[in-house]
């Protein structure tokens, strides 16, 4: 099946191109799935922190639970819409706000691993606090101390550690939400040279109406392009022509984030205020957002880990029909399921985390996998936990209602997850496509395309040689499911958004499971840990190993035989459809 690029989508893939594969290549676990490969130095032994980085992780965890427990108070906070000045005050008194910021800019030093460790603990606690700490540090802090020259960092660096200055990032807009090349808003050379015009309007901005330091994204003049090319800018509220013009956008839950809306009119920004080079401004964005994911999928564990706790209370001491809910077949499954599913999490989380640490050069599809597989599961744990609390965790005296509030953002915040999805499926493709457009040209090579033979996984003890077998069929036939889909569908294949999702969803269950499958292997031939602790997680990560199987299989079957068009057939009918007045409606 051949199809004709439009005008755009030729655009669009140049401009994907350009951000996303200028330079050397670089490898990757996750890209090497595409192939058939399973690269055992890159995801075995699985990463664990000793001596002094794992003491200072401990001492700067046992701080942060201390304060939670003292100081934060997430039903205030969602209640209040706000999180306290004093709460913000403390978390940069105790190191927080600039925890893997080098002691020279006034940070701790921290490595990602142990700042993941640590946001684990405030997305179990509070929703709200741990967006504010992961829009100021991992995005809006980590751009500057990434991207910024020494000048700017002597500059800012310091008060943004201590929480005496709050950063936001400013990339979406009316028009630019995961399309975040849409942007729209304007940066204008001054006549001089010396600075730029900022103009446009940004909105639902973590820490917007509230910061002193904003990384704002806006189109620059380019002779290449005649919409001009993305530039990230230092802004700074008190520069003319800056407006908050709703500091605290009311809205489901994260009720205590200030999530703003600016714009700018006029607003002269100094030229030595760009971040980073002139025109890059979109590698900016997505460098730090590989950062603000991985401790995304850390928040998410934290609450999912919660959840766990609260079901397993909930089904120890309640009873119904002479039994405890733990007794029932259905409330035990649901237990199972979270316990292996955040299993997975945590160990997708430091994998993650660990390669950020080694200085792995490309970590892009991984931290996108993370946020999808995270939020994904944190959302339908949660459920699952109000479910099994029944009637009572309805109410607004458990956390359940707030947390499915706060969680639910966590499936469109940072990438939608539907884009990721997709996402996730092209980037590893495009290699693949131009491994597939070398092999055309030589026919019998073609034979190379087909072969479904699983990649060799090393198997350290028998208790895992079976989820060996089983993750090496399931690379092999994803491999293969791959190529399949770039020889039928051709160009044609980014118009095929359900193909898409579930190569993109294979992908990640892949991943997760081999992060996992790494685990249960470091566990198993640990000799220093008590048994009863290694059967007990062994058992949690071969459940979800099996889950992942399962999953897999049916998006597989999914490939072969699906009802997409008939999907699509009646979504379009009913698109086309005039509504009779069935129900009052906002346009009534």
């Amino acid at each position: 099946m051949t199809a004709t690029l439009t005008e755009l989508q030729k655009k669009q893939i140049a401009q994907a191109e350009e951000l996303l594969f200028s330079g050397p290549e670089k490898e990757g676990f996750a890209k090497e799935l595409y192939f058939g490969r399973f690269r055992a130095e890159s995801v075995m032994p699985f990463p664990e922190v000793t001596g002094e980085t794992k003491r200072q992780g401990d001492e700067a965890i046992a701080r942060v639970k201390q304060f939670c427990r003292d100081h934060i108070d997430p039903v205030k906070i969602d209640r209040e819409a706000m999180i306290p000045d004093s709460v913000i005050r403390g978390l940069g008194e105790i190191g927080v706000l600039g925890m893997t910021v080098s002691k020279e800019h006034g940070g701790q030093g921290l490595s990602q691993f142990n700042y993941c460790r640590v946001m684990e603990v405030i997305g179990a606690h509070c929703a709200s606090t741990a967006v504010f700490v992961n829009a100021h540090h991992s995005i809006g802090l980590r751009a500057l101390e990434l991207f910024g020259t020494p000048e700017q960092q002597k500059t800012w660096m310091k008060p943004m550690t201590t929480g005496e200055k709050i950063a936001a990032f400013a990339l979406t807009e009316p028009e630019a939400g995961s399309d975040a090349s849409n942007v729209r808003t304007t940066a204008t050379p001054t006549e001089d040279g010396k600075a730029f015009l900022l103009n446009g309007e940004k909105r639902w901005i973590t820490n917007g109406g509230i910061a002193q330091v904003l990384t704002v994204m806006a189109r620059t003049p380019d002779a290449s392009d005649p919409d001009g090319k993305i530039t990230a800018f230092l802004v700074t509220p008190d520069m003319p022509g800056f407006e908050v013009v709703e500091k605290r956008m009311e809205k489901t839950g994260i009720r205590g984030t200030a999530t703003g809306r600016l714009r700018f009119t006029n607003v002269r920004v100094p030229r030595e205020n760009i971040l980073g080079p002139i025109g890059k401004g979109l590698r900016v964005a997505l460098t730090v957002l590989d950062f603000g994911r991985t401790t995304f999928g850390a928040s998410c564990t934290g609450a999912a880990k919660f959840c766990l706790e609260r079901m397993v209370h909930r089904a120890n001491n309640r009873r119904q029909f002479g039994k405890s809910l733990g007794e029932f077949e259905l409330v035990k499954r649901k237990i199972a399921e979270a316990a292996a599913d955040t299993f997975a999490m945590e160990s997708a989380t430091y994998h993650t985390a660990a390669l950020i640490d080694s200085g792995a050069e490309d970590y892009m599809i991984e931290t996108a996998m993370l946020k999808v597989f995270s939020s994904d599961m944190l959302w339908r744990i949660c459920n699952d936990a109000l479910q099994i609390w029944g009637g009572a965790g309805f109410f607004t005296d458990q956390p359940f209602e707030r947390i499915m509030r706060d969680s639910r953002l966590n499936l469109i915040g940072e990438g939608a997850n539907d884009v990721l999805r997709c996402f996730v499926a092209m980037v590893g493709m495009r290699n693949l496509k131009k491994e597939g457009d070398e092999l055309k040209k030589t026919p019998w090579k073609m034979y190379k395309m087909v072969n479904i033979t699983g990649p060799s996984i090393p198997i350290k003890h028998e208790h895992v040689r079976f989820h060996a077998r089983q993750l090496s069929k399931q690379i092999g036939a994803f491999s293969w499911a791959c190529k399949m889909a770039g020889l039928k569908y051709q160009e044609g294949i980014l118009d095929q958004q359900a193909v898409q999702a579930r190569l993109g969803d294979i992908a990640t269950e892949l991943f997760m499971a081999s992060c996992v499958y790494s685990r249960v292997t470091s566990l198993l031939v640990n000799g220093t840990l008590p048994e009863s602790v290694k059967m007990h997680d062994v058992a949690t990560g071969q459940l979800y190993l099996r889950l992942a199987f399962q999953r897999n299989a049916a998006r597989f079957a999914d490939l072969k035989v699906n009802f997409d068009k008939d999907w699509a057939d009646v979504a379009d009918k009913w698109l086309g459809h005039n509504f009779p007045n069935w129900v009052l409606t906002p346009d009534d």
